[in-house]
């Protein structure tokens, strides 16, 4: 076996080791220059493969099978008693810092992570309002879990294959058809499924057999020194432009190519031979970073997000650098403490090791499914912080009626059913600001007898005749906006027995191009669609204006009635879950709270004002009719709390509470009824 393969120990892996988990801890950091840190993931895998597909492969043709007891005690011992560490200390910090319902989550995480299968527990969870990586503690389990149905796969499948009695060939055939097509799904489907291609080890699996195949390739190859340096060289390069280049929207896809062909040619050409570039993967500092790098990277994420949750963000560079540093040394002391003794120490025996982490594990479970059951134990707060902890996680509607039809009209496009089943003589068409509201209106469709469907996607406003890009949607999310809009506006002729269609949106938003207070810096640019007709150059808010009316006088074709929801109020500066976190953690007094949900009438006009003087001139035409819900919520001023309930998950969007609270002014549009201006005063 070559030096090249597993016989003796190489520093330069470790050096690349120490790229890899540097690549992804600075990224995770924020630190300046590097685009696209998290592809040391990448590197990871093919590492992985390289080093423990490769003992599989050596081990099947010396030995004729594959010990599987043994490979799962070396992985046991290997990787389980840093991920308990972590995991403990996690969970107490968590019971200190969380809110409930990302406590409730991490309880989740914690049992997904434990059964390595978080990967999967991400994806099906991620989404436009997931509550975002800022509070999935151990969001950054999925790689490890990816690599643990690796070390699951391979070796039973070459187990299989053994058993079956067909030789190297064969089974060298089978692992490059495998290969090749789990990179085909991961190019072919990345466009159309970035979530399920990041997450599901399929779409992964073709990395980690990239290092397989790599050390299988090598197994007594004589590479010459000059090919090697070359080959190291080109492994800097694509590195260097992997960190650098790579966009995060078309990952993983063919740019997954450029880590993996970087790792590949660095693992098979760095040496520390004189004039090698790989020489600088040997050096002793890189080595000791690519040793602690499993405990480093098992300890970033965790320590970085709880950290960052209780302080809000941090205030200077120099304190993330603290925190960094802060990392470094507690991964250096896993390491040392919890990784080197059971991995060097005589007196854990296979035994002792088991017992320990069936011990951890079955703690693990049980912690994971307390503060899941238990709701994240909300009686850890006080009850004045509970009331913003009910609405931080009250932006969870019920979507068991919502469908992706395979035919008709609106195949492909999700539909919500509301009301009685049958025909729908309703449609609420929108964007996230509907999705507030869809509670509500499915109570009122259930007590009005009325059935209809409801359509939105958030960020997409619901007019014809638009394109848009937006600073907070992937180009792909801008493309889908537009040509969702286009196949609705095909597919509203096809249902004669709707009657009434209900536009709701942030109009504010789109006539002004931004958000404002806590999400000013979300931006959207509107533009003419190809062939619409619309003006270009006047302005956002002229564009705007012209858009509603051409939908709005298409709408009302054909007998149809069309009426809209004026916009819930903006708060500017509020947010529930930021509020509950300062309530908690005495940053924020119950009176000061209040006060970030309320807003004056004067600023709250002049922010709506370009997008409601083309509403309320079509409501003086009577093309419309106005769904208002203001008198609800505005006295002298609005505010986002009635009757010590929070109304608002965010600074412009409603809880379920809210939506319950405002369904009675959907009942006369679901009747066909009422006066042209629908509002109902009090609180």
């Amino acid at each position: 076996m070559s030096a090249a393969q597993h016989g003796p120990y190489r520093r330069e892996i470790d050096g690349l080791r120490a790229i890899a988990v540097l690549a992804v801890v600075l990224y995770h950091f924020a630190v300046p220059g590097l685009k696209a840190g998290f592809v040391g993931v990448d590197v990871f895998f093919v590492i992985s493969g390289f080093l423990i597909g490769g003992m599989l492969w050596f081990e099947l043709l010396d030995a004729g099978r594959i010990d599987l007891g043994q490979f799962y005690l070396r992985r046991i011992r290997r990787l389980a008693p840093a991920f308990f560490a972590m995991g403990a200390a996690s969970a107490v910090i968590g019971w200190f810092v969380l809110l409930p319902y990302e406590l409730r989550n991490f309880g989740k995480e914690l049992i997904a992570s434990s059964l390595w299968m978080s990967n999967v527990l991400f994806y099906r969870e991620a989404g436009y309002f997931d509550f975002g990586a800022d509070s999935r503690v151990l969001l950054h389990t999925w790689s490890l879990s990816v690599e643990e149905q690796f070390y699951i796969f391979l070796p039973l499948l070459l187990t299989v294959l053994a058993l079956a009695r067909v030789g190297p060939r064969v089974i060298l055939g089978v692992l490059i058809a495998v290969w090749a097509g789990s990179l085909l799904a991961c190019v072919a489907m990345t466009a159309g499924y970035p979530v399920m291609t990041f997450y599901l080890f399929p779409f992964r699996a073709w990395e980690m057999l990239s290092g397989v195949l790599l050390a299988i390739a090598l197994r007594g190859a004589a590479l010459t020194p000059r090919l090697q340096a070359v080959l190291a060289s080109a492994g800097f390069l694509l590195l260097a432009a992997s960190f650098l280049l790579i966009d995060s929207a078309g990952f993983p896809g063919w740019q997954a190519l450029l880590p993996v062909a970087g790792s590949a040619a660095l693992l098979a050409g760095a040496t520390n031979a004189r004039g090698n570039p790989g020489t600088v993967l040997s050096h002793p500092a890189m080595v000791f970073v690519g040793l602690i790098s499993y405990s480093l990277y098992l300890w970033h994420w965790p320590l970085l997000i709880l950290s960052r949750y209780w302080r809000g963000h941090y205030a200077s560079p120099l304190e993330t650098a603290a925190w960094l540093a802060l990392v470094f040394v507690v991964a250096a002391l896993s390491w040392r403490f919890v990784e080197q003794p059971f991995r060097r120490s005589r007196r854990v025996t296979s035994p002792v090791l088991l017992g320990s982490a069936a011990v951890a594990a079955g703690a693990t479970l049980a912690v994971g499914a307390v503060t899941f059951l238990a709701n994240g134990l909300p009686d850890r707060f006080s009850p004045e912080t509970q009331v913003y902890i009910a609405a931080s996680s009250g932006f969870l509607q019920d979507t068991s009626r919502c469908r992706h039809p395979e035919n008709g009209p609106l195949a492909g496009i999700r539909t919500c059913a509301i009301g009685p089943d049958g025909p729908p003589e309703v449609l609420i068409w929108g964007d996230s600001h509907l999705r507030a509201q869809m509670d509500g209106l499915a109570m009122a469709a259930r007590e009005a007898g009325r059935p209809g469907i409801i359509i939105w996607r958030a960020g997409c406003p619901p007019l014809f005749g638009l394109a848009k890009q937006e600073s907070a949607s992937t180009p792909d999310q801008d493309v889908l906006c537009a040509e969702e809009n286009r196949r609705i506006r095909a597919a509203i002729r096809q249902y004669p027995g709707i009657r009434r269609l209900l536009l709701v949106g942030r109009w504010a938003y789109y006539a002004d191009g931004r958000g404002v207070g806590r999400d000013a810096h979300n931006l959207i640019t509107l533009s003419p669609d190809a062939g619409s007709g619309l003006p270009q150059g006047d302005g956002q808010a002229a564009l705007f204006g012209a858009a509603l009316k051409l939908t709005v006088a298409e709408l009302n074709g054909e007998g149809r009635e069309v009426y809209l929801m004026r916009q819930v109020p903006e708060l500017p500066q509020f947010d529930s879950i930021r509020v509950a976190r300062d309530l908690a953690y005495g940053r924020l007094t119950p009176d000061q709270a209040r006060t970030l949900a309320s807003v004056q009438m004067a600023p709250l006009r002049d922010r709506n004002r370009q997008a409601e003087a083309p509403i309320d001139q079509l409501v003086a035409d009577r093309q419309v009719r106005l769904i208002d819900p203001w008198p609800r919520l505005c006295h002298g001023s609005c505010s986002g709390m009635v009757k010590g309930a929070s109304l608002y998950f965010d600074n412009n969007h409603m809880t379920y509470e809210g939506s319950v609270r405002l369904r009675d002014l959907f009942v006369p549009f679901l009747l066909g009824t009422g006066p042209t201006t629908i509002a109902a005063a009090g609180r």
